[in-house]
């Protein structure tokens, strides 16, 4: 049996040039010229360029191959002319003269959309044709990004020492903080296991039993709503644990971890570690919630001491804190403000504007 290729589409370059090659892949543009046409075939590599012989039997089969379909294609490489040299590929110095192109799977139906398009496509179209879906090149780029990033989470765990376990998937219901996705039992009928919402049994269990540094990249099942970091009913967490470990053995083993990753995958301003530590009580006070958002610049400030003085009684002999907020808001933006605070049990808001050489 032949074989499909002997090479991807993002290998050939110039040092390939006269050598006889095979790619495979799927058939992403044509452009018929007449005497010669040109295919685009696209692998999950990248793109290279095949081109016919100016046969009329060539010519007629290569520009009839519907787009998408997938094939395999054996030629000698050679460089491309001048005028047709490709900056944007990187195999866009030389191409694949065909000599054989076989059809290994040809799409018989209509595309029901553009693969790689900036057009928005409805949801519900793109997953009932996942398939296609993911061969654009986003989504084809956001498995592989986070494959990398699995990989490096994994490969500096293992780095500080810690064993990677795979703890149970079908397992009983523990108290949590969301429901559990429940899985019926074949031989205990009226009996579920319960999918695990975290592994925190099973690893507690393993610090226990004398494994004392444990990670996994752990799936965790939680019948709840969407969140913005949050798939619904299912995610991957950097599961760890570790024993005889005090607080600052783990933030110590986790920071570098958390810097490393975002230092290598992205492209945002990152504060070095030791991260900065804020205790719950001043969080509280000054932003509000237990995980401030940092780059927010609003934030609470005590006025308790400049409404001693006030003869308006609800801020008589009372703690007042009150938001900064630089600049003229509108009426309706108080408004929303207004209905917000109500909505979560406040009795309502003041609003003041400060006056000329006075600053909170």
């Amino acid at each position: 049996m032949k074989e499909y290729r002997t090479c991807t589409c993002n290998d050939i370059s110039l040092d390939y040039v006269g050598k006889k090659v095979r790619i495979a892949g799927f058939v992403q543009t044509i452009r018929d010229f007449g005497g010669l046409v040109f295919l685009d075939i696209r692998d999950m590599y990248g793109i290279t360029q095949v081109v016919t012989s100016s046969d009329e039997k060539d010519v007629d089969f290569a520009s009839h191959i519907p787009l998408e379909s997938c094939v395999s294609v054996y030629g000698e490489v050679r460089k491309r002319d001048e005028e047709t040299i490709n900056p944007k590929l990187k195999t866009g110095l030389v191409e694949i003269r065909i000599e054989d192109i076989t059809i290994l799977n040809k799409r018989t139906k209509n595309l029901p959309f553009e693969i790689n398009t900036n057009q928005e496509i409805r949801e519900d179209l793109r997953l009932q044709y996942r398939f296609l879906d993911l061969r654009n090149d986003r989504l084809k780029n956001n498995l592989i990004l986070r494959a990398k990033v699995i990989q490096f989470l994994r490969t500096q765990m293992i780095e500080q020492g810690f064993l990677e376990v795979q703890t149970p998937i079908l397992t009983s219901s523990s108290p949590e903080g969301a429901r559990d996705y429940l899985v019926p039992s074949r031989l205990h009928p009226g009996k579920f296991y319960a999918l695990p919402q975290a592994p925190q049994q099973f690893k507690q269990l393993l610090m226990v039993s004398g494994i004392d540094k444990y990670f996994q990249i752990a799936p965790c099942f939680r019948d709840e709503d969407a969140r913005a970091d949050r798939a619904p009913g299912e995610f991957y967490q950097l599961d760890m644990e570790m024993s005889y470990s005090t607080q600052e053995d783990v933030f110590a083993a986790i920071e570098p971890v958390v810097y490393n990753t975002f230092k290598k995958f992205s492209n945002k301003k990152i504060a070095k570690y030791p991260f900065p530590r804020i205790p719950y009580k001043e969080s509280m006070l000054k932003y509000g919630t237990d995980k401030p958002d940092l780059r927010n610049p609003l934030f609470i400030i005590d006025l308790s001491d400049f409404f001693k003085k006030c003869t308006f009684k609800p801020f008589i002999d009372r703690t007042v804190r009150a938001i900064r907020v630089k600049g003229h808001l509108s009426k309706g933006f108080h408004e929303k403000m207004l209905d917000y605070a109500i909505s979560i049990g406040m009795a309502g808001l003041r609003i003041f504007r400060s006056t000329r050489g006075f600053k909170f």
